[in-house]
């Protein structure tokens, strides 16, 4: 059984909602899922974890947020435990185009992760959203 967490960081509560959806989709699949909010999880314990979940919102220019989520990414690539590690990424947005994604996107690819999806919604997830959340996990689980 392989064994996943879920890390997000989430302001209005449309990124928890995403976790949450993503926890029922990789559980459907059989995973055993731990979820975290970031504050609580730390780079070192990515390698009790066959696979990872990684959640923040668009922030500011469409970057991540920048008091912890940010650190804890750039930790976690410093630190070399992406390398190999399946990834999916998720978050929602409320201006821009995405762009946070594809760039958030690059830089798991450059820390030698195997980059399995990645989802996002403008705003709150509706059912499609919550759905796009549910197979995203589901996924991850495959990946594993």
């Amino acid at each position: 059984m392989a064994k996943v967490a879920v890390v997000y960081w989430s302001g209005t509560g449309n990124t928890q909602k995403m976790a949450e959806a993503v926890v029922e989709g990789a559980q459907g699949a059989g995973a055993d899922v731990e979820c975290f909010e970031v504050d609580s999880f730390t780079v070192d314990q990515i390698d009790g974890y066959d696979g990872l979940a990684l959640g923040c919102p668009s922030m500011g220019a469409e970057e991540l947020e920048e008091g912890s989520y940010e650190p804890f990414f750039a930790a976690a690539v410093e630190s070399g435990k992406l390398s190999g590690k399946p990834v999916v990424l998720f978050g929602s947005w409320g201006w821009g185009a995405g762009a946070w994604m594809e760039t958030w996107s690059e830089r798991t690819k450059e820390a030698g992760a195997n980059l399995v999806d990645t989802f996002i919604v403008e705003n709150e997830p509706d059912d499609e959203g919550l759905e796009g959340s549910k197979n995203l996990g589901a996924a991850l689980v495959g990946a594993c």
